[in-house]
């Protein structure tokens, strides 16, 4: 199965954004691990939201774009990653593993939904 696990960061922390040297060789060796292991499909590193933007659709048919920063949010996504397990409990584990290497993070873990969950 396939997981997608997203970590957020404090958008307001200069520091969640600007990775220490020490830090880049612990997620190096853990991102290194996890492909030999064979359970990672990719991951990747996000800018703050200054650097992007917003695009709603309401149900009446508008669409807008709004330009980040996003200050109605503290938190915001710092990255993602999509990797296989046989299971949730496996995803959740992992996840307490790479949360393990920030000093404060949330970690989203969500279950991909494949062709065969859906009725035929």
């Amino acid at each position: 199965m396939r997981f997608l696990m997203m970590h957020r960061l404090d958008e307001r922390a200069p520091e969640a954004w600007n990775p220490s040297q020490e830090f880049m060789e612990k997620l190096g060796a853990f991102i290194q691990d996890s492909m030999e292991k064979g359970i990672l499909i990719t991951a990747e590193g996000v800018h703050p939201s200054e650097r992007g933007a917003l695009v709603r659709k309401a149900r009446s048919g508008g669409i807008t774009a709004i330009d980040g920063p996003f200050t109605e949010v503290k938190e915001v996504i710092g990255g993602f990653a999509l990797l296989n397990f046989d299971d949730r409990a496996q995803a959740v584990e992992y996840a307490k593993r790479y949360a393990d290497l920030f000093d404060d993070v949330e970690v989203e873990v969500r279950q991909v939904a494949e062709a065969e969950d859906f009725p035929a």
